[in-house]
């Protein structure tokens, strides 16, 4: 099988997703696509420090991504009192990243077309920048909702560039592995998130600033970083600028000797071009729905971002602490300290899959990956039933409103308005009542025994959540649904999408497979707490 991704013939069907082929292709007669076969002949090149660097400063762009999904988990138990959020702000909050940057990711087509890979990453970098300073001084949710919004931008762009910009630079026998990386960054952000969501969960009135606006400084690394980085070999070969594409390659293949590689890019390019005169001015999009090959390689780079999503790990990573809390743990900040327990747990099994994926290949991972996620979301469900069947009941009533005709905590606390306030003697939990929320305490109840701060010792305050002796299962799904995830569903759509697009459709490929993995994405963060509190915990999942 030729190992020329660009060519106008390629053929969907005898792509494998076990095989590397190059996005810039090597010289074929120096090396062989066959890394193991070079090994034995003693012809691989030494990879060149200036590549790691690159893909370093590159992924930052993943870190933020990362950051901004788990960051939100924390921050959100400490924002909902503070600006007195309800289920549909909260989902707003977190949904409007999420809506911006499924659009930003489309925008991002045409963009990398037009001005480069690298130009995209600086202003995604300067946007987040924005973003992450405007959520730190925030002063109403009207603010966080705009600093939100902003970040969306940023990573949008970020999304859809960082890992084509890897890909198109990195050498061939490291493309798959250092495009993962892109995934380990992203899951390094979101352990980063949790480990600071820990640490200043303890500020109940000012911690949420930090956690959102020290996005700033990872961005702001990126911004200088870039200034110093090259721009991607095949976008400069594109556009006529061969003598920096010659350098750029030289950089990265560490030996001069790159006339072959840069001369069978030029004639792709030029391949490209010709192509293009042909049929005129008709639109990328239009021709890729024409061409079978790749319209199929669209389908199938975009039905992966959509099974990531729709198997729901946004809204693991979302409301990872929220999760924690409504199966029965009932600190804040121990709630907080889990999700980052959590967070590590995908972000070393994301090694796992950097480590495997020029080993066994995608397939595998991404078959084995999907049946360790419907065994963990059964784990899941089915804590979340027990918990509900053996809900506490309502036996002490201390109002005369609607929280009170409620006969047990499950239906209370479904109800964001009402929260369960007991008695604990021991394991045992008695005098149960459903009293309303207050709206002038940070955590309370509006009337009764829960309406004081600091309630009296023994007494109970549980909003979101029942006591329950089946919080372990709900945790154990979570560390089981992550460590299945991360090292096949996580980086896998990522990578493949880089590799399965001709020269003329990758720009357009990518934005459209991105801004499929950000739309469902979306669409799963939007309606999450809504499906809980209308079909119950264990029926979402």
């Amino acid at each position: 099988m030729s190992t020329d991704t660009d060519s106008e013939d390629i053929e969907f069907e005898s792509l494998s997703m076990t095989e590397k082929r190059p996005l810039v292709p090597e010289p074929k007669p120096k090396r062989s696509s066959n890394v193991q076969n070079d090994d034995a002949q003693g012809q691989v090149q030494r990879t060149p420090q200036f590549v790691y660097t690159l893909a370093f400063f590159a992924a930052i762009g993943g870190f933020l991504f990362g950051y901004d999904t788990g960051v939100v988990s924390g921050a959100m138990l400490l924002l909902q009192p503070e600006f007195e959020l309800d289920s549909v702000w909260e989902e707003m909050v977190v949904s409007a990243t999420i809506l911006f940057a499924a659009i930003f990711a489309l925008v991002g087509g045409p963009l990398n077309d037009k001005i480069g890979r690298k130009a995209v990453t600086v202003v995604a970098s300067l946007v987040f920048t924005g973003g992450a300073v405007l959520l730190g001084v925030a002063q109403n949710k009207v603010m966080l909702l705009a600093g939100r919004s902003i970040l969306g931008v940023g990573i949008g762009l970020a999304s859809m560039t960082v890992p084509m910009y890897i890909a198109e630079c990195a050498p061939v026998h490291l493309r798959g592995r250092l495009v993962t990386v892109n995934n380990l960054f992203i899951t390094g952000g979101q352990f980063v998130a949790s480990v600071l969501d820990g640490v200043f969960s303890y500020d109940k009135k000012n911690g949420w600033r930090w956690m959102l606006g020290l996005a700033a400084v990872p961005s702001a690394v990126q911004f200088v970083g870039f200034l110093f980085l090259p721009e991607s070999p095949r976008w400069l070969i594109k556009h006529g600028r061969i003598t920096e594409a010659r350098e750029v390659l030289q950089k990265c293949r560490g030996t001069e000797d790159v006339e072959e590689e840069l001369n069978t890019v030029k004639e792709l390019c030029e391949e490209d071009q010709r192509l293009m005169e042909e049929t005129g001015k008709e639109n990328i999009l239009m021709k890729i729905l024409r061409t079978p090959s790749v319209r199929r390689a669209v389908l199938v780079g975009s039905g992966l971002q959509l099974i990531q999503q729709v198997s729901g790990i946004n809204t693991v990573m979302y409301y990872s602490a929220t999760i924690i809390r409504m199966t029965g743990v009932r600190d804040t900040s121990l709630a907080i300290w889990l999700a980052a327990m959590t967070a590590g747990v995908n972000f070393v099994f994301t090694i796992l899959g950097v480590w495997l994926v020029e080993r066994i290949g995608r397939r595998p991972l991404i078959l084995g990956s999907l049946v360790g996620v419907l065994i963990s979301l059964v784990v899941l469900a089915v804590g979340f039933q027990l918990a509900a069947f053996h809900s506490p009941p309502v036996t002490f009533r201390e109002s005369n409103d609607t929280c009170s005709s409620y006969s047990w905590c499950e239906d209370c606390i479904e109800n964001s308005d009402c929260g369960f306030c007991y008695t604990e003697i021991g394991k045992s939990v008695v005098n149960g009542s459903c009293v309303t929320v207050a709206t002038n305490l940070t955590d309370g109840a509006g009337q009764g025994r829960c309406d004081s701060d600091p309630l009296t010792p023994g007494t109970v305050w549980a909003h979101g959540y029942c006591p329950t002796d089946y919080s372990w299962m709900g945790l154990l799904g979570l560390v089981m649904y992550l460590m299945f995830f991360a090292p096949g569903m996580g980086p896998m759509p990522w990578t493949i999408n880089s590799e399965i697009y001709p020269l003329w459709a990758r720009s357009t490929g990518n934005a459209i497979s991105t801004a499929t993995n950000w739309f469902f994405n979306l669409a799963v963060a939007m309606s999450f707490l809504t499906l809980t509190e209308s079909i119950t915990k264990y029926g979402t999942y």
